[in-house]
């Protein structure tokens, strides 16, 4: 395993993050508390030490599995991730940025992951009717309080990313530290502008969906192949578009040259990136995440890069939603 520092934290990570929000049961392809356990245990024994989860990831059980898993653990060894805005129930006040909503969801998910403190607290989404200042001021509570170390957002717009880190600068609030948007070599569009702000704010980059949802891991006229296929197409995200079914058949040619899988190919390719610190790898299979970390041992070319990307267009942004 290869470790790397996670933006300005100072904290140090594996090249790979754990995506856990396969644990629970809010859909048939996910893993049971079992099944969970098994994965984080064998992440563990390979290196990673870096896990993102949710409160709005089975409602809860994935904090909870993550969590049960870790007591058993260094604590002091893992770094782990959690979110917060999407809807935990149908009453007022369970999503959202507020204030009350962040208070009391950072409470719920401390006591489900079993944890005094999560290392980095990240807002899932922008929140509209929720001014950026007072979200700003009620994480920066929490990270005083010593229930968040360190702060980060996920996918939105490079101006509201830019506009939240100014607030914080300017009203001497903790920032956020990191970015978790959507990047892959059939939706990268996050090159425009996001990624641009985050090197030049020393921010880490921990895309999700690296290899998008398996769109690069098969030859696309399989994408709907599987269970978790069938949902990412009903997402409606734009990796055909864009000249994605070529990039998807350069990936499968590339692959066999080198005598890996697709998804090892589409994994490197992120890894490649200067800008990217650990891409967040969401498996439900053991063998698969396996192979994400021998992706690591995997070095392409310039001319390998070069070739996998000419085919690209611009596509309509997703993952905001």
């Amino acid at each position: 395993m290869e470790y790397t520092t996670l933006g300005s934290t100072g904290m140090e990570v594996s090249r790979l993050c754990l995506g856990c929000m396969s644990f629970g049961s809010g859909a048939e392809w996910m893993l049971d508390r079992e099944e969970g356990r098994e994965l984080v245990e064998r992440a563990i024994d390979l290196g990673i030490n870096f896990f993102d989860t949710a409160n709005v990831y089975s409602r809860g059980e994935s904090e909870e599995i993550l969590g049960e898993v870790l007591t058993e653990y260094d604590r002091d060894r893992q770094v782990v991730a959690t979110k917060v805005y999407g809807e935990m129930g149908e009453g007022p006040n369970e999503s959202g940025l507020s204030r009350k909503a962040i208070e009391q969801e950072l409470s719920a998910s401390l006591d489900r992951l079993g944890m005094d403190a999560v290392d980095l607290y990240q807002i899932h989404r922008w929140d509209y009717d929720t001014p950026i200042e007072t979200t700003l001021r009620a994480l920066d509570d929490a990270v005083s309080r010593g229930q968040v170390r360190h702060l980060g957002a996920s996918s939105m717009w490079a101006h509201q990313f830019t506009e939240a880190l100014q607030t914080s600068d300017r009203e001497g609030l903790a920032r956020f530290e990191t970015m978790q948007n959507l990047y892959n070599l059939a939706y990268r569009e996050e090159e425009r502008e996001m990624l641009p702000v985050c090197a030049r704010e020393n921010v880490g980059v921990i895309p999700w969906s690296p290899m998008a949802a398996g769109y690069l891991a098969r030859p696309y006229e399989d994408d709907d192949a599987t269970t978790r296929g069938e949902h990412e197409v009903e997402q409606g995200r734009p990796y055909r578009e864009g000249g994605g079914e070529a990039i998807n058949e350069r990936v499968a040619e590339l692959a066999d040259d080198h005598g890996v899988s697709m998804a090892q190919i589409a994994l490197a390719w992120v890894l490649h990136k200067d800008v990217v610190t650990a891409p967040i790898v969401g498996t439900s299979s053991i063998e698969h995440l396996e192979e994400a970390v021998e992706a690591l041992e995997l070095s392409l070319s310039d001319s390998d890069v070069e070739y996998l990307e000419e085919p690209y267009e611009a596509v309509r942004v997703s993952g905001h939603e």
